[in-house]
Parts: C-alpha cells; sequence; structure tokens
C-alpha cells in the first residue's frame, strides 16, 4: 500500500461523507459540501487526506490558533479518521505526522486533539504518539450559540 498525503478538495466529498459517518457524525454531500466552503478557504486551517490509489481513505482537519498567553500558536486537530479497511496500518500516524509538520512550520508551539471518553482505541493512538491526557488539569466548556439574529433559548 503506498499511501500519498494530499490536500483534500470538492472531489472528496462522497468519500468524507462515508469517512465523517464511520467517525459518529453522519452527514450528507451536500453539508460536507456546505463545510469544505468555508475550511478550504480558512488561512488558519487545513485540511489533509491519505489517498490510496486515488481512494480516499483518511483525513485530518487542523486548525491553528494564536496563544495569547504565551509566545506561539497551537495546532488543534479538529479531526481524524481512517476508514475502518485501514486502520492499524500506519495511515493515522501519516496523517498525524504531516498535520504536525505543518502546524510547526505555521509556529505551533504544541498541539491539542480532543476525543470522546468512549473512544479507548483513539486514546491509546494518541498517548503512543507522545499526546499527554490533561483531563486532571483542565476542563472543556461548550456552550451552543444560536444563528444570529435568534435570541439564545435558555
Amino acid at each position: 500500500m503506498a499511501i500519498r498525503i494530499r490536500p483534500v478538495d470538492r472531489h472528496d466529498t462522497a468519500r468524507l461523507v462515508v469517512l465523517l459517518d464511520q467517525l459518529g457524525y453522519p452527514t450528507d454531500d451536500a453539508d460536507v459540501h456546505e463545510r469544505l466552503t468555508y475550511w478550504l478557504h480558512d488561512q488558519a486551517s487545513v485540511l489533509l487526506g491519505a489517498d490510496d490509489a486515488g481512494e480516499l481513505i483518511g483525513v485530518a482537519a487542523l486548525h491553528v490558533c494564536p496563544i495569547l498567553e504565551r509566545t506561539g500558536r497551537f495546532g488543534r486537530v479538529v479531526a481524524l479518521v481512517v476508514d475502518d479497511r485501514y486502520r492499524g496500518q500506519g495511515v493515522g500516524r501519516s496523517l498525524l505526522t504531516e498535520v504536525e509538520r505543518r502546524a510547526r512550520a505555521a509556529g505551533c508551539i504544541m498541539m491539542e486533539v480532543t476525543s470522546s471518553v468512549h473512544r479507548d482505541a483513539a486514546h491509546r493512538f494518541y498517548a503512543g504518539l507522545g499526546y499527554e491526557d490533561t483531563v486532571d488539569r483542565s476542563r472543556r466548556f461548550i456552550k451552543p450559540l444560536p444563528p444570529a439574529g435568534e435570541s439564545p433559548r435558555r
């Protein structure tokens, strides 16, 4: 298997639908097409794909954020998924290695990734690549925002 890491583009829409479903986020072509509209033009973000003979078999989404309290930026892996037929063959490692390379080139001094509590295999994967679980030192708080012009619901 000769994996090539390359940018994701609109031709990958159908495969992205499959991969996002495998990650646990069912979607459709129209929604992925809309998301690609902002992802592909965001200067602080990159979508990388793992390609096997023209088939997208994995994707990694990186967003680079400036840090105010320290000098530098941090890279956030927003999504990482490998087609279940290819897991355990080094595809995720290849994607993450390229994401980290690009993050360093963008001035990142650290990486961040979040993973649902039930994804034990993913946790072992990240730990094996040097990522530290910091749940005992920090928390993640999320607040949904209503669309612009709508009042918040309480």
